[in-house]
């Protein structure tokens, strides 16, 4: 439930920092470049890092739960 509650204060500063920041900014990234509002920038990054951080974690709990079944076997 904390983890919840932590996840939606994130979501609700990153929503207003967004809004807040909302001029278009220039992006250069390896050979792209292209012209996007800051917000939709500071979203997709949140979203990335969300995303990078819940395959992290779902492939530790993976990990720790096949581990735990070898121990319990006996191999």
């Amino acid at each position: 439930m904390a983890i919840i509650f932590v996840a939606c204060i994130i979501i609700l500063c990153v929503a207003a920092f967004s809004v807040q920041n909302a001029a278009p900014v220039a992006i250069s990234f390896l050979f792209w470049r292209f012209d996007a509002s800051l917000a939709i920038v500071i979203f997709l990054s949140a979203l990335s890092g969300a995303v990078v951080t819940f395959i992290i974690m779902l492939g530790l709990r993976i990990r720790r739960q096949s581990k735990g079944k070898k121990e319990l076997q006996g191999g």
